[in-house]
Formats: structure tokens, C-alpha cells, sequence
């Protein structure tokens, strides 16, 4: 694909898909070359919709964030604008394409001096680079039209508002590090504005004399996070690299160190959740061992100690569901097909996810079926339709023909279901969202008489049938954009929480395991700039502090990944983690695994070193270390996304069984092992 070609799939699918309806700005999206802004080895990932680094420790923004605050500010051609915050420069190339001149000030000379070069070799002659504290606006081009502000200050800057000529339009992020509001601000005259408040956004901070303290000068006003010190009299800042040494002998002091897994000192752990009902542990891969282990150990003892009856992991739900038969005395085991088949087969047939069921089989015949094993996500459409058939075959056969007849419209995209989603984009006749849709609905409608044959299997069956629906959904969704597929992903398993919760009554205390991007509050990272959420983030709108969030993380290993989606899986050496992330300060505090409470410290100036914004590692199923920047870290606020963080410095993968066939017939027997 072209670099144009790329431009404009960008401003269909993450711009204009999303809402964004100004032509000028669409048309100043797709002649804007991206990559010429960017460091060479990131030209191939230019027009992917999230932020991407650049040198001085910045960002460059993602194109929807750009999109959406320039056309927030309505600019007419004959317009002035001034832009806080140069970067590399692609806003202000943005801006100069809708706006008659651009004044942009830049605090960081190496960034200045490169973005006006990039600006002139892009033939920008409108748009003028300054060097000097943004906060103070650019009083020598004063008054302007529009005024836009690329980094979150505490309130909005008195000289900016003086800045801004009657009628003109001001857009900025304002707030704290974790809750920041994108605000639009028009002059209405000399003396009065008028404030709008446009969403949730998560930038770096506005440093200056009307901003955030620098983090070289702390005499002035400092953010959370950002604390000054006394050495000898006058106040000074430390040195980065001290900086970070003195937070790796915090995190030492404050670290419970695990010696190993089978004997992790969980007391203090298990005592802080408390009664929390939903407890949510993730993983900082989807292919290591060490993570598995701990969480099944954490598992058990909320099993044991705070009576916990449900665990939900994120796997699909037919899939999990032969596990919870297996599991529970008395239910129903035969399946004509065989549970974690497809890739990534590694991520639950594991020995270590293999021992956990064990366990669990072993304390529910003990507990006469307590504890249930349920999945989360909705990839399963064609299984999950199946079972719904194979299920109304069983008590209304007449709704049985029915659903074959309108399930068996999806069959065409059985072996590629991110097909159907193409297909029924280019052609609405070909979706089959009112058929599946109704599907449900009919399935809901019934519910008393088909819940009074038995309970647990109507609950199954209407669940396959959601999943159904909401996997239609979501491969249409694909096409639009990566934003609306995963909100409506994570909506869908936040969802399915719910109603497990309801379903298995209201003493119910569930244990998710997922991905820490998943149970890590989206809001203490850079999703939310992109407008995702994620379960984290719902659950602790839902349930306020009865959630409790689990992170993990690693710094060197092995890991069982693959280099591409459906490969074959991979034994991969991960690389130790880059110096400006929150992994190395772990790995500097030279535990080498530990527990370390986040939520209320032992050491509260611990959280206000740590609440600074950082890279973090993600790895999922793919594991690309030749592009590991860009492809697996991302800006968080370890504090705000977890309660607790355990860390295992070295770890190795899972060790994955052997893989079974796509069907076979299973009548019993450890749905992992046959």
C-alpha cells in the first residue's frame, strides 16, 4: 500500500468512520505525509491511529486526537492559529492546510529546531517555529483566531486567554495526570468566556510558568508525582538517572519479596481485597509461566479464605464452559468438538492452566460444584452458534430449525470470520445482524419456559446466543475502526461479568483473569487519548473499590508467542525492558520477584514517584521484539491502573501441551489432556 493509499484508509476508517465530519481537516489528514514527521524506522506503522514516540522523550499525537481538536476549533481559512506544543511538527503541517497562519511554540530547542526543518521541507511556508515556554502563549502575534494545546496543564493559562482575539476558540487538555477533560474555550468579549467540555483525554503535561513545574526546576508549582527536594539549602531536582535510582530503592524498600510461588507471602494480598467482590489478575503476556502460576495461587487462596465462586478468564465462552462442565459434579460433559482448538492453543492448554482445573475439580467434589470456570470474549461466533442449535434442539426443536436457518447465513465466513466483517461493510444486504439479533431476542423471550428445564443450560445457551450477536457486531466493527472494535470487545466481556454476577447470585465474588491492557484501568493509560476503555476501567466505574486490580509484570525470559497471527507458536527471548519504563525501575530495585501495594503504600512518596507517567510493556499472543517500541509499550500510570503489581524479573513460557484436533468426539475426561 501506498503512503496516500495509507493516508486515506486512515481518514475513512479512524476519522471519518468516528464521527469526524469537517472536510478541510479530512482533506488536511489525507495530504499530510505522516511518516515525514516521524523517525525512519517508524514509516512502516505512520498511519496507525495511536500516538508514536519521537525524540526528547515526547509523543507524536494519533491522527484521530489531531483530527478531532483541529476541527474542534472551526477554523475558516482567513484564520490565525497559534499551537502550543510543536512536537515534530505534524499538527502544526495539519494546521497550516486549514488555517491562513500558524504561529507554534515548541519548549524543547532540539524538537524546535527539527520540526521547522521538516516544516520547510514539507513546503510549509505558513506555519512559524518558535522556541520558548508555550504557557506564555506568543504575545508578538497576538491577537489569534484559534489557540490549540497539545499537552494538559492544571487550568487553563491566563496569557493564552488574553491571547485569544474576541470570538476566537481555544482548545486544551485541563486536569491532573489522571483526569484530564478536553475543554473548548470561546471569547465571547473582552472580559467573558464560554467554556465546553468535550471528553476524556489523557496528554503529557504543560510545563511552564503557567503549567506544570519542569522537572529540572521544582521550585515552581509541581503536579502529583513530581516532588521536590532539599540538598544542602536551595531546592534542586535529581538527575533523571538519579531520579530513577532513587525510585528503584523505594520500590526495593517498599516490595514484599517472593521467594517462590508455592510459598508467596499472600497474607497481606488476600487481607487487602478484602470483600472486594470482583478481583481482576492480569498478565503482562499471554504466554508466561510464572503469571499462571501466581494467579492460580492467588486463586485458590481467595477460593479458600474469602469464598470466591466464580473465576472468568479470557477465553471464549463454549470453550471455558467444557471446562466449567468438567469441573461441576453433575454436568453434562459430551461436546462433539474440542475446547482451545484454535490459536492461540498455547494460551489455555497449558500444564499450568491444566493443574489449575485439577485443583478446581478436586474442591468442587469436596464443595459439591461451588466454584464455576466461565469465558469472556466473543471470537467463538460459529461455536457459539452450534451450541445455541445444538441446545434448542434439545427443548423447542421447532426454534432449533429456525435458528439453523438464520445462524446458517454466516456459514459462508466460517473458516475467516474477519471476512464477514468486509463483506457485510461493502454490501448491508449480506449482514446478518437482524437475524441474529432476533436470534437472541426470540431465545430472551422464552426464557421462563426454558429456564424452568433447567437453569444453568438456558443460562449457557442465551449466553452462546450473546456472543453470537455480539461477534457479528464486532467483526463489522473491524472495518471502522480499532477503537469501536475494542470498546465493543471489552463492553461485551464487562457485560458478561454482569450478568454472571446476577446469574450466580448475589453472594457471588468472581476472579477475572486477563490481559493487564484489559484489567488495568484504561483511564490511567493512553487509551484513553483513543477513547477505548477497557473491563478495568468499567469494573471500577461498576463497583468502585469492591474491584480490585492485579497487574504483572517481567523484564527478561522466554516467552510462548508467535511472530504472526496463526503461527505457529514460538518459544521467544524477551528482551530486557528499555530504561525510561516502569519494568526497569522494577528491575533496578534488584528484587527479583516481589509484591507491591499500589492502592494505599506503605510509603505514600513511593505512589507520587511512581504516578509520573511511563512506558510500559504489553505482549500479547504476537511478540515482534524487532519493533518492540512501537509495537508492545505504551504510556501508563502504573499507580492509577492496578492496586497491586507483582513482579517476576526473569520468567519463562508456558509450557504448552500438545494440540488437539479441530472436532472429535469428548464424553468426559480432562477437557485439556484427551
Amino acid at each position: 500500500m501506498t503512503a496516500a493509499s495509507a493516508r486515506q484508509t486512515m481518514v475513512e476508517r479512524h476519522l471519518r468512520a468516528r464521527g469526524l465530519r469537517d472536510e478541510r481537516v479530512l482533506a488536511a489528514m489525507g495530504s499530510v505525509a505522516r511518516e515525514a514527521f516521524l523517525p525512519p524506522d517508524l514509516e512502516a506503522v505512520a498511519y496507525d491511529d495511536r500516538p508514536l514516540p519521537i525524540a526528547g522523550g515526547q509523543t507524536i499525537s494519533q491522527p484521530y486526537i489531531v483530527a478531532l481538536m483541529t476541527e474542534a476549533l472551526a477554523l475558516r481559512p482567513h484564520e490565525r492559529a497559534l499551537e502550543i506544543g510543536t512536537g515534530s511538527g505534524y499538527a502544526a503541517a495539519i494546521l497550516g492546510r486549514v488555517a491562513k497562519e500558524v504561529d507554534t511554540v515548541e519548549r524543547i530547542e532540539e524538537l524546535a529546531a527539527s520540526a521547522a526543518e521538516k516544516l520547510a521541507e514539507q513546503g510549509f511556508t505558513n506555519v512559524r517555529v518558535h522556541h520558548a515556554d508555550g504557557t506564555l502563549g506568543w504575545p508578538g502575534g497576538a491577537p489569534y483566531d484559534a489557540i490549540i494545546v497539545a499537552a494538559g496543564g492544571p487550568e487553563l493559562p491566563r496569557a493564552l486567554l488574553d491571547q485569544l482575539a474576541v470570538g476566537g476558540r481555544l482548545v486544551m487538555p485541563v486536569g491532573d495526570g489522571r483526569d484530564q477533560q478536553l475543554v473548548r474555550v470561546t471569547r465571547v468579549d473582552e472580559a467573558d468566556y464560554r467554556r465546553e467540555d468535550l471528553g476524556a483525554v489523557r496528554f503529557v503535561p504543560l510545563i511552564g510558568a503557567q503549567g506544570w513545574a519542569d522537572p529540572d526546576d521544582p521550585v515552581k508549582r509541581a503536579p502529583r508525582g513530581t516532588i521536590p527536594r532539599r540538598t544542602g539549602g536551595p531546592l534542586v531536582a535529581p538527575s533523571p538517572a538519579t531520579r530513577a535510582s532513587t525510585v528503584a530503592r523505594l520500590i526495593a524498600e517498599c516490595a514484599v519479596p517472593i521467594a517462590a510461588i508455592d510459598s508467596a507471602p499472600l497474607d497481606g494480598l488476600i487481607d487487602r481485597i478484602g470483600d472486594a467482590r470482583v478481583v481482576l489478575l492480569g498478565e503482562a503476556t499471554h504466554g508466561t509461566s510464572e503469571f499462571y502460576r501466581m494467579r492460580a495461587k492467588i486463586t485458590q487462596e481467595l477460593v479458600l479464605r474469602h469464598g470466591f465462586t466464580a473465576i472468568a478468564v479470557e477465553a471464549d465462552w463454549p470453550d471455558a464452559a467444557a471446562i466449567d462442565r468438567y469441573i461441576r459434579p453433575g454436568r453434562p460433559t459430551a461436546r462433539p468438538w474440542a475446547p482451545f482448538a484454535r490459536f492461540p492453543t498455547w494460551m489455555w492448554r497449558n500444564t499450568e492452566t491444566a493443574e489449575l482445573v485439577e485443583w478446581l475439580r478436586a474442591y468442587n467434589a469436596e464443595a459439591r460444584g461451588a466454584v464455576s470456570f466461565s469465558g469472556l470474549d466473543l471470537y467463538s461466533m460459529y461455536t457459539s452458534a452450534y451450541e445455541v442449535v445444538r441446545y434448542l434442539d434439545r427443548v423447542d426443536p421447532t426454534a432449533a430449525q429456525v435458528a439453523r436457518e438464520r445462524y446458517g447465513r454466516l456459514t459462508p465466513w466460517q473458516h475467516d470470520p474477519a471476512a464477514y466483517g468486509k463483506a457485510a461493510l461493502v454490501d448491508r444486504m449480506r449482514s446478518c445482524e437482524r437475524d441474529v439479533v432476533a436470534m437472541l431476542r426470540e431465545l430472551l423471550a422464552k426464557r421462563l419456559d426454558y429456564a424452568a428445564q433447567d437453569g444453568d443450560e438456558f443460562f449457557d445457551a442465551s449466553q452462546n446466543a450473546r456472543v453470537v450477536a455480539g461477534a457479528e457486531n464486532y467483526y463489522r466493527a473491524m472495518y471502522y475502526g480499532s477503537v469501536e472494535s475494542w470498546n465493543l470487545r471489552d463492553q461485551h466481556m464487562f457485560d458478561t461479568i454482569a450478568r454472571l454476577l446476577s446469574h450466580r447470585g448475589p453472594d457471588t465474588k468472581l476472579i477475572v483473569w486477563e490481559h493487564n491492557s484489559h484489567v488495568g484501568d484504561a483511564a490511567a493509560t493512553e487509551m484513553a487519548v483513543r477513547g477505548e476503555h477497557n473491563v478495568g476501567h468499567l469494573c471500577r466505574k461498576a463497583f468502585g473499590d469492591d474491584a480490585y486490580i492485579v497487574g504483572f509484570g517481567t523484564d527478561h525470559g522466554t516467552v510462548a508467542a508467535a511472530s504472526q497471527w496463526d503461527d505457529p507458536m514460538e518459544i521467544m527471548r524477551v528482551r530486557p525492558a528499555r530504561s525510561d519504563s516502569y519494568e526497569r525501575l522494577c528491575h533496578d530495585s534488584a528484587v527479583r520477584a516481589f509484591l507491591l501495594h499500589l492502592r494505599e503504600p506503605v510509603r505514600e512518596v513511593l505512589r507520587e514517584e511512581l504516578v509520573e507517567p511511563r512506558l510500559e510493556r504489553a505482549i500479547g499472543v504476537i511478540y515482534r521484539p524487532q519493533t518492540e517500541l512501537q509495537s508492545h509499550y505504551f504510556q501508563a500510570v502504573l499507580p492509577e491502573q492496578f492496586d497491586e503489581y507483582i513482579w517476576f524479573d526473569e520468567t519463562e513460557a508456558v509450557h504448552a501441551l500438545a494440540p488437539l484436533p479441530d472436532r472429535g468426539e469428548l464424553r468426559g475426561g480432562h477437557p485439556l489432556l484427551l
